[in-house]
């Protein structure tokens, strides 16, 4: 493949952990000039956990050794010997064969990996941001409209504050109401916006651990990262700064409003607006699982209505993309929403590593969509389908543990064990026939 004598300018809209991942990798590139805008005048610390599985530290360990370190830095470890091999734990928090006794073991797991490590959204988003020279990010830079002219190479863009900019490639990682999406997939297509089809709503704080454990949460539960089902609404942990806070949630399928409430942490929380966490409901789930229902309840003011997207048909038009939640937003139950934002991006990287021409842009973004809509909606529905599970609705696998062992190992390895550097192979076998494919037309 050729080069030109100019970098190739590519706008990253959205500077959350694809779009900050994505400029991570890009920026070492000599040949291209990137820069991200972000929408909000600075990252806040909305109280999110990650407990990143297998496939999320392969991803990053592609983009970069820095990109994992940045992670490393930032995270703990999930349990106490950081070479362990350690797993999301699965129990039953009520019913026959509910297990949350400190004596019992968990019904199943998800996401096992050595040296597995929980971190705070916020935590991560710094340190992958001191990762992208500071000239090379704008922040309250809100994406209002983008568009392709015939008779022009750029793609042109606007932002909210009325300034425009124009690049070779616009990459969307503008989150889970993309404007990058409505261009790509249309604004009038079924799949254009976020849904919430069983009426999901997250109860969310975030306490110190030292308060967790006064409140009567099981210091086990402080140090991992358990998920305790039930029918009224699933329990989980999330250990976060380094081991000093803890992010604690109920989450509860038929709470929201309606398939359309969907909003973030932090938004859209009046109470007019959503149900109140009624503690009153779990009194016959395990005293484990009441007292972190408890602690929830004191104060839900960080609580939202979840969502994801119906499949998109593409992920690209033109020298357009989308990536991460842009591109496949999924619910959280599958605890790989940013795993598959890093498997963009480590796809990305890998082609834009062999595009140094403008025309060769497209053949990167069909291969990347080629090889990246396929598993990403599928993680998509596995996500569902666990949210369901996880809410005693699918299947009746809550009535024998080991047909749910059997269901959450599948549904995890699916997940957790995917050949990453096969993947990026395989998209670049794509791109090289696609791009021989236009040489023998010309």
């Amino acid at each position: 493949m050729g080069s030109t004598h100019h970098p190739l300018s590519i706008a990253i809209m959205g500077g959350g952990i694809a779009g900050l991942s994505l400029a991570a990798a890009l920026v070492k590139k000599p040949h291209l000039d990137i820069h991200v805008y972000e929408a909000v005048p600075a990252h806040s610390d909305v109280g999110a956990g990650l407990a990143l599985h297998r496939n999320a530290l392969a991803a990053m360990a592609l983009l970069g050794p820095e990109v994992h370190q940045a992670y490393l830095d930032k995270a703990i470890n999930i349990g106490e010997d950081a070479e362990a091999e350690m797993a999301t734990d699965i129990f039953f928090a009520c019913g026959p064969h509910a297990n949350t006794g400190a004596d019992q073991e968990p019904v199943a797991e998800l996401g096992r990996a050595k040296g597995r490590k929980s971190v705070s959204r916020a935590d991560l988003l710094a340190g992958l941001l001191g990762l992208v020279p500071g000239e090379k990010v704008s922040f309250g830079k809100r994406l209002t409209k983008i568009w392709e002219e015939e008779e022009e190479e750029k793609v042109k863009f606007e932002f909210g504050d009325g300034t425009k900019g124009e690049a070779d490639c616009v990459l969307g990682a503008d989150g889970i109401r993309s404007v990058v999406r409505g261009y790509v997939v249309g604004e009038d297509h079924p799949a254009r916006h976020p849904v919430n089809h069983d009426r999901w709503q997250v109860y969310r704080t975030v306490v110190t651990t030292k308060e967790a454990i006064e409140a009567g949460v099981e210091e086990r539960f402080t140090r991992t990262v358990p998920i305790l089902l039930g029918p009224r609404g699933h329990v989980n942990c999330i250990p976060m700064n380094k081991g000093t806070r803890l992010s604690a949630g109920v989450a509860v399928r038929g709470a929201a409003l309606g398939e359309k409430e969907v909003d973030g942490p932090g938004k859209g929380n009046d109470e007019g607006r959503r149900k109140e966490l009624d503690v009153g409901l779990y009194k016959d789930y395990t005293p484990e699982a009441r007292a972190i229902v408890d602690l929830v309840a004191r104060d839900t003011s960080a609580s939202w209505a979840v969502g994801d997207h119906d499949n998109a048909p593409v992920y690209f038009k033109g020298r357009v993309a989308m990536l991460g939640d842009a591109a496949h937003a999924s619910l959280p139950f599958a605890g790989n929403g940013a795993a598959q934002a890093l498997e963009d991006a480590a796809v990305l990287d890998h082609l834009f590593e062999r595009v140094k021409q403008p025309s060769q842009i497209e053949a990167a973004l069909g291969a990347y969509d080629a090889v990246r809509r396929p598993r990403s909606q599928d993680v998509v529905n596995v996500a569902r389908m666990l949210g369901r599970a996880y809410a005693f609705a699918e299947r009746d696998i809550h009535e024998d543990p080991k047909k749910a062992r059997v269901f959450f190992t599948q549904a995890g390895r699916f997940t957790n064990e995917a050949d990453l550097t096969r993947q990026n192979e395989e998209a670049m076998a794509k791109m090289e026939d696609s791009v021989r494919g236009v040489s023998k037309n010309n």
